[in-house]
């Protein structure tokens, strides 16, 4: 198949999540023999921050890293149309990510109206459409279907929007990058993660910054960008080597030198789309790294908590299992093989290929257009 994946960036991951699973999954679709596409706009806010901050390095560093992945870009909206048939032409499979201005989700669709020898399907990775409620500007009356990242999001677009075929699509580890590494250990608890937005700063104080203050034995550290001026004043205090951006591919080397990470999950995903686990603790557990998450509803059983993570239910239990972890190997190693075996079995990018594929063939035995 040729395959186009319309992308806010896939050479950026500067604060752009998104990027992540977006590779893994454009490289596992071309390992298995289908030419795939990534497009993105010339211009777009997080290659723009990444170069401010960083240059040019992160992305010439992006294209030795992932040779496989063809990138190519469009222009002004005033040549959106023409831009959009130009770069689906003889395509197969055409996904459009949903952070994308609405101009490119509308000028995609209208190509698909246009013609119908390709598969439209809209992505959605993000909790905007419960708590922004930006998905009511998109006019999806041309797709296909929807890939939903979990359960509770899949039943919005069902229920909410009305829109159907819709199929839950989590997100997954890129195991083409990360896997564990040999590293000496420098670290106790690293966190990498961004500020939030407002979404999670109770949590980031009272389960970081608190634990650092209250655990000056251990040795925390923390990668992100977007944090205020009172956000780092109070990591540097309470002792936390505090390192700003780090770029995805180089997280497994720095999981590597740690002994533990921790999962902090956005507010949406703990009441408006529970089931959710955004992508990093497929991305820890693949690197081989024990994994300690606040309070988090897996109710879409994608792990086992007690098993492949732990998952505490107050700041004071977060520091008990810090201090249980960091002197105990035995239970380290534990958790990281359990991690390990459950990604393995079903959730890296390979399977997620493998997903799309069975969804492809689904729409062309049921028709296309979204009823």
């Amino acid at each position: 198949m040729r395959i186009v994946i319309f992308a806010h960036s896939i050479v950026s991951d500067w604060s752009h999540g998104n990027a992540h699973f977006l590779r893994g999954l454009a490289s596992a679709l071309s390992r298995k023999g289908h030419h795939v596409v990534t497009c993105e706009r010339y211009t777009n806010w997080s290659t723009e921050e990444l170069f401010k901050d960083h240059g040019h390095g992160p992305i010439v560093e992006f294209a030795r890293l992932f040779p496989d992945l063809e990138v190519q870009v469009y222009g002004d909206w005033s040549n959106v149309t023409e831009d959009v048939a130009r770069l689906t032409a003889e395509a197969d499979l055409v996904i459009v990510h949903e952070f994308n201005d609405p101009r490119l989700v509308a000028a995609v669709g209208m190509e698909r109206r246009r013609r119908s020898d390709f598969v439209l399907l809209f992505h959605d990775t993000h909790h905007r459409a419960v708590s922004t409620l930006d998905i009511a500007a998109f006019n999806l009356i041309n797709y296909d279907g929807i890939l939903a990242y979990g359960d509770s999001l899949a039943q919005v677009y069902r229920e909410r929007y009305g829109y159907q075929p819709v199929w839950t699509f989590h997100e997954a580890a890129d195991t083409a990058h990360f896997y564990p590494r040999d590293a000496e250990i420098t670290d106790d608890v690293i966190w990498i993660g961004n500020w939030g937005d407002e979404e999670r700063t109770r949590e980031v104080r009272e389960y970081l910054i608190d634990s650092a203050r209250l655990l000056p034995e251990l040795r925390f550290a923390v990668h992100g960008v977007r944090y205020p001026a009172e956000g780092l004043k109070a990591m540097k205090q309470a002792g936390i080597d505090f390192r700003g951006w780090i770029a995805n591919y180089k997280v497994p080397d720095a999981f590597a030198r740690a002994k533990m990470t921790i999962h902090i999950p956005r507010g949406p995903y703990l009441t408006s789309l529970p089931g959710i686990p955004t992508i990093r603790p497929f991305e820890a557990l693949a690197s081989g790294i024990p994994l300690i998450s606040t309070p988090w509803p897996d109710v879409d059983g994608i792990f086992r908590p007690g098993v492949d993570h732990i998952s505490v239910s107050s700041p004071a239990e977060m520091r008990a299992e810090m201090l249980r972890l960091a002197g105990d190997e035995d239970a380290r190693l534990q958790l990281i093989g359990n991690g390990l075996e459950t990604i393995r079995a079903g959730h890296t990018c390979d399977h997620r290929a493998s997903q799309l594929e069975e969804i492809f063939r689904e729409v062309g035995a049921i028709g296309s257009g979204i009823s």
